[in-house]
């Protein structure tokens, strides 16, 4: 018998519901507590997903303080803003507890490195939450392209948009929350070129940042020693395919909309027959990451060798010099 891992989830917004609602379905996991800054959202939460523990914000201590200081819990998924991620995931780990933190892992790489380093001097399981990359659809994309079936990949271009209302207090608007384009939608895109052709030797950026400060629109591209590039357009301005395409010396790939959740992939190899595969979803499309991070934690593992330490590290800087680039800056930079 397998035993089972209790979890923790803290934040109880519209990600978390949706990575909750797979964590029920996943195999040998048992909802047991869930923290919120609201005692109405804590109990509502925990109720709607039969947790067995509900924590909320007091005078004495925030609500995911109180979660870490649980005995029962084994691992916490950490969905809360962007900025918040590195407060709460030291929390965590000072605490003992595993981490499945969602993307990105940080707002940028010094605080990226203090995690990991305090996750290998803790001997715990740290990963960040890119749902796609544990997709299935990803997983056969990069195994074609990995296998050669397309040749020498010489370039990739990825777009990912959509025209979000302008709302100063929503957090993609919202500087203190690590908002703009770049680290709640650019991720997607660079994930892919990079799985695809590996990290570059340079990197050229160029955008349009509001008047809060914030990028509300992106292209990086992408410079690889061999000649090879990417380019990558990211937007909360306008609508986009939001696909990806991976083109090598004999042949080329396509996903379906989303890139960030492929269910689909076009492909024409060497022979030029384009052939398509599906893959129909039943879940919210977490539960694959979730299902890694069991594994992982398992088999004593601190990370997951789909999405290492150094390559979250390695993304997390390469964002930092974007945004250098665009002149973006967040508080948690000071």
């Amino acid at each position: 018998m397998i035993p089972p891992l209790n979890w923790g989830v803290v934040a109880t917004g519209r990600i978390a519901h949706r990575a909750t609602r797979d964590l029920a379905r996943l195999e040998n996991a048992v909802l047991h507590a869930v923290s919120s800054r609201s005692q109405a959202a804590a109990k509502e939460f925990a109720g709607q997903y039969g947790f067995a523990a509900s924590y909320y914000d007091q005078p004495a201590a925030t609500g995911y303080q109180q979660l870490f200081e649980d005995p029962v819990v084994d691992v916490v998924y950490i969905a809360t803003p962007h900025a918040q991620h590195f407060e709460v995931a030291k929390a965590a780990l000072e605490a003992g507890k595993h981490v499945l933190c969602e993307k990105p892992l940080t707002v940028n790489a010094r605080e990226a490195k203090e995690l990991v380093s305090l996750a290998g001097e803790r001997k715990l399981f740290l990963m960040e939450a890119v749902w796609t990359r544990f997709l299935p659809a990803t997983l056969r994309a990069l195994e074609l392209v990995r296998g050669g079936h397309f040749g020498t990949i010489r370039w990739v271009q990825a777009d990912l948009g959509f025209a979000a209302p302008y709302d100063p207090s929503h957090r993609l608007f919202d500087p203190a929350a690590g908002g703009g384009a770049l680290l709640d939608l650019t991720v997607y895109p660079l994930t892919w070129a990079i799985s695809a052709l590996g990290f570059p030797a340079t990197v050229a950026a160029a955008g349009q940042v509001n008047s809060d400060g914030i990028d509300v629109q992106n292209t990086v591209t992408l410079g690889y020693a061999d000649g090879a590039s990417a380019q990558l357009v990211s937007s909360l301005q306008s609508d986009s395919p939001g696909t990806v395409t991976i083109s090598g010396t004999q042949g080329w790939l396509r996903t379906g909309w989303p890139l960030y959740r492929p269910r689909r992939l076009e492909y024409q190899g060497p022979d030029g027959i384009m052939r398509v595969e599906e893959f129909p979803e039943e879940t919210e499309g977490f539960i694959h990451e979730l299902r890694e991070a069991a594994r992982c934690i398992r088999a004593g593992l601190l990370e997951s060798p789909l999405l290492p330490w150094d390559e979250s590290l390695r993304i997390m800087q390469l964002l930092d010099g974007v945004r250098d680039q665009l002149g973006v800056h967040y508080v948690n930079d000071r």
